[in-house]
């Protein structure tokens, strides 16, 4: 397994995207032991949680997005993230400390590893990355969009990720792209 070229050669192609943009949430769910090669939940690793927390600090530098860490279900997928963050989306904190046995080993990395690290309940992203099928999608905004890169695995564990877009309404007459010639009703 050679996590740090996965981890960089994912985190190349979201630099590469379009879809990172400064101040954006970017949700990360991760199961570090299907990373291992093992089943969701059984062998936790902070070291392996260490190296993509790491990567995704150097994407965070590069973009300025917003780096958010799903905890697991024991914690009901509350998500981790620093405080300006919260309170910059006017969320409300929750009182827990994820640990490796309830919250996961990666959100539990980031909460020692972030400057003023929070818990929040719920959220509303703007893209995500999923790491060994955590589910992530409740945390992300309406409408989400599959993204598809050519890294498909980090470790043993796949990957999914995902952008969001705003929600197209109207009908046949409706115009999706803002142009001066299209600013007129007839």
């Amino acid at each position: 397994m050679d996590l740090k070229n996965d981890m960089q050669a994912i985190v190349g192609e979201w630099l590469q995207s379009s879809f990172l943009r400064e101040d954006e949430l970017f949700i990360l769910g991760c199961s570090t032991s299907e990373v291992a090669g093992e089943k969701i939940g059984t062998s936790g690793s902070e070291a392996i949680a260490a190296e993509i927390f790491n990567e995704l600090q150097e994407m965070k530098q590069k973009t300025g997005v917003h780096l958010v860490f799903q905890c697991c279900e024991h914690l009901n997928r509350a998500l981790v993230m620093e405080r300006k963050t919260m309170e910059r989306y006017g969320l409300q904190e929750v009182s827990v400390v994820p640990v490796p046995k309830a919250g996961g080993s990666m959100a539990s990395y980031a909460f020692k590893h972030l400057e003023h690290p929070v818990v929040v309940e719920h959220v509303k992203g703007h893209v995500g990355m999923d790491i060994g099928e955590t589910m992530i999608g409740m945390h992300l905004k309406h409408v989400a969009v599959p993204v598809r890169f050519t890294q498909r695995y980090i470790g043993n564990a796949r990957v999914t990720a995902a952008r969001t877009r705003p929600k197209l309404i109207g009908g046949q007459r409706a115009v999706y792209e803002h142009t001066k010639a299209n600013n007129q009703c007839t």
